[in-house]
């Protein structure tokens, strides 16, 4: 069975988040906020990497309690520091704390961190191969970072939508490839 070029079929951790979860519309909050942390760990590394961890992040971030994550102090982040188990980079550290008091402040202005994507996206998946950022992570990093967030450039936030489902990318000899003209 063909799948995407990335995914490294040595790796079932990858397989399964290939197969059952990479583009797949998952638009709650929780996962959200537990993605774009993701994302946001894997500037200058490998998903891969990020995903081979992803169960010691989830602890070490309670679980992705965004209230919980939004009132860490010193103590908390100290923690985080010492935590092998996750990437131990002070700045992303730092910033996973302020995006997530970002992300809350969003969520109460919109409603729903989707529904603050959905002003950018009015609601689309967009169809699209071979490429790492676009007019719509463009203008959503912009936007992003006007707010205050950190490690959300365009290339970071296209992978984001990828992710979570806005932006289907399965390349055209993976069997999951559809496009647009498929759905309709």
């Amino acid at each position: 069975m063909n799948r995407c070029s990335w995914c490294n079929l040595k790796n079932p951790r990858y397989i399964e988040y290939h197969d059952k979860e990479w583009g797949v519309p998952n638009f709650l909050d929780k996962y959200l906020l537990e993605m774009l942390i993701l994302e946001m760990f894997q500037a200058g590394l490998s998903f891969e990497c990020i995903l081979n961890k992803r169960e010691n992040f989830y602890n070490a971030y309670d679980e992705y309690d965004l209230d919980k994550i939004c009132s860490y102090g010193d103590e908390k982040y100290k923690e985080l520091l010492e935590n092998k188990g996750i990437i131990r980079n002070r700045l992303k550290i730092k910033a996973s704390i302020n995006n997530a008091r970002i992300f809350r402040d969003i969520k109460k202005e919109y409603g729903s961190f989707y529904n603050y994507l959905e002003q950018f996206t009015k609601g689309k998946i967009l169809y699209e191969t071979n490429l790492t950022k676009s007019k719509l992570s463009d203008t959503i990093s912009k936007d992003l970072i006007k707010r205050g967030m950190k490690f959300v450039g365009s290339t970071i936030i296209y992978s984001y939508l990828q992710a979570i489902g806005v932006i289907y990318s399965h390349d055209k000899e993976c069997f999951l490839y559809k496009n647009k003209k498929s759905t309709q």
